[in-house]
């Protein structure tokens, strides 16, 4: 029906249309047959034969329902329906010649050329009228006044799925204002009426159009095609979104509520890792696999990975109650097959580690679990030893007694040159597993990387969070700069590190250009849509107990060897002798009795010579060891 405010045209006005168009086509399609020169012979019958024929196409159109559906909304489905219901009346025309024959002198109701040509008048008629309906009802509706202008970038066949969801959703009232593509041959042309331009036009395109939106509608552009758009569409307060994938559409028909705006993590504009699937498979799939901190974001990202390869049992070992029953729900959506088992228990415990090794007999470990927020550590640096460097020994010792194949450490970029307890308990960490390594069966792999963007605690939700509520957004320096990758790009390199490593290696992954603070905090400003200095603004705290300007990925007298893969590499590291370095970390072990940060700290220092305290009550240590001056 054509509905304008709620006014509808019934059902039967609509058929009455249909029936009166048929006799107007049957009326045409006699004078084109006789170049409008009808003979006497066949103006005797001619209005016999409208009734007729009217009657016959009333007929077909009550009992094929030509009246249904909204004819706003006509389709491609819709003009297929027309085309068959105007073809089953034309079908019995020939039929109705044999009856006419018996009954008049005259040998046919309707010529056969007639029969043809009022076919296609008649349905071009009832198609044109709907179209013409659907037009107008779209201008009308438009013109009343637009949300939202939208370009949509990639005009093939995604694209203009797009633009018909925008289309049917008529109280948004959005309006497109050009398609956007790279290919050379699609550039002047147009689709549904809507101009196709080149890439390079957009800027000018986004300054002149006041365009509100851009939604990339290409459904697996590179990524670097992906930040470049991004980047061009900031500067002018441009909502930019993507269309998921087929995938996640609803029983195969996109919905404009699915198009979701684009997030920080795309302007990282770095190409899909390349696995080796086949080895990792190879080393994944027949062992039971143990992951602490499966409920964090990285040990939670390693679980979905893994999940991917794993054949034998997954055991998902943290402290987090609610984070571990929030996993498992998103395992038994995602891997309804997959092999696993939750346990809670701590590292710091190790007779529950214990336990659970001689329970389900892992063959790997990923250990992810540790305290990592660096102001928190430099608080209570007497935890962090009691997690980052028991619980770590804890997971190293009962692995060498029950013989697991291979442990890998997840480490961090602070635990080089620290400048903080965190980073310095990661080192002590990492140099524990590496002297570990020749001890036993159990083969020892480090893998160190940077900030992973959108895991709990960094600066990401912190920033949506105070977006949200009206900020102000706080940064802790203005040239404050860090390396930033996502979970998948992390999970997935760790595990590519995994099959490759040998034992005793330090893996470090190429992290890409390290990225200002402040520059990230602009930049989802603008993807929020907000404007800097106005709706937003950005407050500089100062830096933090411990926290450095700038981080690193290697210390100063390390040096690191390429591998097979062009992302990750291995640090040439001091090696430490395992007996002594087990006297120092039981020392410092045992000071937790005392709760002595000051003992723990410059003890720290002693089993760490690069470690100098920065923006930090330790610094007077480094004082007095001669570190820094006065």
């Amino acid at each position: 029906m054509f509905l304008v405010n709620n006014i509808s045209t019934p059902r039967w006005m609509i058929f009455l249309i249909d029936v009166a168009f048929s006799i107007i086509s049957v009326y045409i399609a006699f004078n084109l047959r006789f170049n409008f020169d009808i003979p006497e012979t066949e103006i005797e019958y001619l209005w016999w034969r409208v009734a007729l024929i009217g009657s016959v196409r009333a007929l077909t159109f009550i009992v094929l329902r030509s009246a249904s559906g909204y004819v706003r909304y006509t389709s491609s489905q819709d003009v297929q329906r027309i085309l068959r219901i105007v073809l089953v009346g034309s079908l019995i025309y020939p039929f109705a010649n044999l009856v006419w024959r018996e009954y008049t002198d005259n040998p046919f109701l309707l010529p056969i050329s007639v029969i043809m040509i009022d076919f296609f008048i008649l349905s071009f008629l009832m198609i044109g009228y709907r179209l013409l309906v659907k037009v107008i009802y779209f201008e009308y509706k438009s013109s009343d006044s637009i949300k939202e202008t939208v370009v949509i970038f990639g005009a093939g066949e995604a694209g203009i799925i797009t633009k018909r969801t925008f289309d049917r959703e008529s109280e948004r009232k959005y309006r497109i204002a050009a398609f956007i593509d790279e290919n050379p041959k699609k550039i002047r042309r147009k689709i549904e009426g809507i101009a196709i331009v080149s890439l390079e036009k957009l800027g000018s395109l986004l300054e002149k159009k006041q365009v509100d939106r851009v939604i990339i509608s290409v459904l697996n552009l590179d990524p670097k095609k992906k930040a470049e758009i991004i980047k061009i569409c900031l500067p002018h307060n441009v909502t930019v979104s993507t269309v998921p994938p087929v995938q996640r559409w609803i029983n195969g028909e996109l919905s404009a509520n699915q198009i979701r705006n684009v997030n920080i993590e795309d302007l990282l504009g770095r190409a899909s890792i390349k696995l080796n699937e086949k080895a990792i498979i190879k080393e994944l799939k027949t062992s039971n696999i143990l992951i602490t901190g499966a409920a964090g974001s990285i040990g939670a990202g390693l679980v979905f990975q893994i999940a991917r390869f794993a054949k034998g049992k997954l055991i998902l070992l943290d402290q987090a109650e609610s984070g571990l029953y929030e996993l498992e729900t998103e395992l038994k959506n995602r891997f309804a097959n997959i092999d696993y088992e939750i346990v809670i228990g701590s590292i710091r415990n190790k007779e529950r580690l214990a336990k659970t090794f001689e329970a389900f007999k892992p063959q790997m470990v990923f250990h992810a679990a540790a305290y990592k927020h660096v102001p928190l550590m430099e608080e209570n640096p007497t935890e962090a030893i009691r997690t980052n460097v028991m619980g770590t020994k804890n997971l190293v010792d009962v692995s060498i007694e029950y013989e697991v194949e291979k442990f890998v450490l997840i480490s961090t970029d602070k635990a080089v040159n620290p400048t903080n307890v965190m980073g310095a308990s990661k080192r002590i960490a990492e140099i524990y597993a590496q002297t570990a390594n020749g001890n036993g069966k159990t083969r020892f792999v480090t893998t160190r990387f940077g900030n992973v963007l959108g895991s709990n605690g960094s600066v990401i939700p912190l920033f949506k969070k105070q977006i949200d509520e009206g900020g102000p957004i706080t940064v802790t320096d203005p040239e404050v700069t860090r390396f930033f990758m996502t979970i998948p790009e992390a999970c997935q390199l760790v595990l590519e590190a995994a099959a490759m490593g040998e034992g005793g290696e330090i893996f470090i992954f190429d992290m890409g250009e390290s990225v200002k603070i402040a520059d990230l905090a602009k930049q989802m400003v603008k993807l929020s849509g907000l404007e800097l200095g106005k709706d937003m603004q950005i407050i500089f705290t100062g830096l933090r107990p411990g926290e450095k300007l700038y981080e690193e990925l290697l210390a100063n007298k390390e040096n690191s060897v390429p591998t097979h893969h062009p992302r990750i590499m291995v640090a040439s590291v001091r090696e430490y002798e395992w007996v002594e370095i087990q006297g120092q970390v039981d020392t410092l072990i045992e000071l937790y009795d005392f709760q002595d940060n000051e003992k723990t700290v410059r003890l720290m220092k002693q089993l760490i010579p690069e470690y100098v305290s920065m923006n930090s009550p330790f610094e007077k240590i480094d004082i007095e060891l001669g570190r820094i001056p006065e």
